[in-house]
């Protein structure tokens, strides 16, 4: 990061030798205390340019504390080479010594499972390449300690940090960045160093909502087949989130949500996953039961798998992109949902499903920010991977129509309270199992009618819950936990009058 140049301030402007004096008009007594407090300011600031300009902060803590600057490393001649590899999401060694003054040869060799690259904070890097490739990089003479991290996203905050120790270097000054602040409308990352896009408003978030096509929430019938087969191609791309803010999204088949496909338990379900995107990739399917280690391994741009797998347990089940670091492919937008009925389960006049995620902003136009998915401080939180969009094109029913919403909580952080407002749910299954049944209780000792206000959800959970509208009107649509409602995690369910 390179510091900006300060401009220097104004000049004081000084009579030249010999001169003819301008007479001064008397001044009033009410003026002169303050003539005199600026006349000492004007007076420190001559003796501040008389001296120059101020000490870097190297130098003043040093004449502070009575030394020397450090004197200039001169280079050696000699050359330093060093490999490194990648175990898991770290370099290998992830400290190297290099001798002061020597020139620092790395041989970058990918022993990992997904692509990588190496970048150094002097601006040498490598090309992302590959498992199994190698590349070399000339990081030239080494002066003083540095750092180098893999580039790729969310990778460095897994911890693909690499640090460079100069041996026999003198210990550094400030940090020349430091206090500089912000751009306008933007934060910076915890720790990153990089500029990240404000949290957009629930105005603007809404405006977007209101000027974009809503996603389709309703339930696709089911059919008579038993086999489903579907080709899943990873694509990369920038969306917009508000006007003037955007975003990196990867996804499959280039929707977030990825498709949801509807079935019965027994049913065989093909998937062909192919990587059109610039990283590694893969997918996990919950609905399935079957070792990872080869459909749900990580494969490189330009590769395909075939995923198979037979659906033995109902549920709406999550699928998404299970390629190291999860959070942030998911929190770009590799999720989706697989819908395996229960057996017997009665139909019902509408169905829709609702998949909550969140959206972790990044620079403009860049991937998710690790940060703030860390510290699970969303910006924005959506329903079907836009904000609000149910809330400004209601999803619909009529009065006496009995509605099942099946829900999923994608996150990958943040809980879901299902609830439709001046509702109650009189049907509620969740992971499994019943809790209300048409309004009476399951567990064989409660009594009388019953019904819940709420689905609870944890990541990557999921269920269902049916409602009869009582009369006309709109329904609030939240997740109540109210603060991700405000974030986007809202909708409406328009209710008209049966004919």
């Amino acid at each position: 990061m390179t510091t900006p140049t300060v401009p220097p301030g104004p000049s004081l402007a000084t009579r030249a030798e010999g001169a003819p004096l301008t007479p001064t008009p008397a001044i009033p007594r009410s003026a002169q205390g303050l003539i005199a407090l600026l006349a000492v300011g004007v007076l420190t600031l001559g003796a501040m340019v008389l001296a120059g300009p101020p000490p870097s902060t190297t130098a003043a803590t040093t004449a502070a504390n009575g030394a020397e600057p450090p004197a200039p490393v001169a280079a050696t001649g000699h050359t330093t080479e060093v490999t490194v590899g990648v175990h898991g999401m770290s370099f290998t060694p992830s400290t190297i010594d290099v001798p002061a003054g020597d020139r620092l040869v790395i041989t970058f060799t990918n022993t990992g499972d997904q692509r990588h690259d190496l970048v150094l904070a002097n601006g040498t890097k490598t090309p992302a390449i590959a498992p199994g490739e190698q590349t070399v990089l000339d990081a030239g003479v080494i002066t003083q300690d540095t750092q180098g991290w893999c580039s790729l996203a969310g990778h460095r905050a897994m911890g693909m940090e690499l640090t460079i120790v100069a041996v026999g270097a003198a210990a550094p000054g400030a940090d020349a960045t430091a206090g500089l602040g912000a751009m306008p409308g933007m934060n910076q990352g915890a720790g990153s160093g990089v500029a990240t896009v404000a949290a957009p408003s629930m105005a603007a978030l809404m405006a977007a909502a209101e000027s974009a096509k809503p996603v389709p929430a309703e339930l696709l019938p089911l059919t008579d087949e038993t086999t489903h087969e579907y080709t899943f191609t990873v694509t990369e791309s920038t969306e917009e989130v508000t006007d003037g803010v955007t975003r990196a999204i990867w996804t499959y088949n280039g929707t977030s949500p990825g498709p949801t496909l509807h079935g019965r338990i027994g049913d065989t379900f093909r998937i062909t996953l192919v990587n059109a995107g610039s990283m590694g990739h893969s997918i996990d399917f919950h609905a399935g039961e079957l070792a990872p280690d080869e459909p749900m391994r990580t494969i490189e741009p330009g590769e395909s798998l075939v995923y198979e797998f037979t659906a033995g347990r109902a549920g709406i089940w999550m699928y998404h992109c299970g390629t190291m670091p999860m959070t942030q492919h998911i929190a770009n937008g590799m999720f989706g949902a697989v819908v395996i009925e229960p057996d017997g389960l009665e139909p019902v006049d509408r169905q829709y499903v609702l998949i909550q995620s969140e959206l972790y902003l990044g620079a403009q136009g860049g991937p998710a920010s690790a940060e703030k998915a860390a510290a699970m401080a969303p910006d924005v939180v959506a329903f079907n991977g836009r904000a609000f969009q149910y809330a400004a094109h209601p999803l619909t029913a009529r009065t006496g129509e009995r509605v099942r919403f099946w829900v999923l909580d994608a996150g990958p952080n943040a809980d879901l309270s299902f609830h439709v407002v001046g509702t109650q749910f009189d049907t509620v299954w969740s992971e499994g199992a019943y809790s209300v049944y048409h309004g009476g209780s399951t567990d064989g000792i409660t009594q009388g009618v019953t019904g819940a206000q709420v689905l609870p959800l944890l990541a990557a959970q999921g269920g269902f819950v049916e409602l009869v509208p009582p009369e006309p009107g709109h329904y609030a649509i939240v997740n109540h936990q109210m603060s991700l409602a405000e974030k986007g995690a809202k909708g409406v369910l328009e209710v008209t009058a049966a004919p």
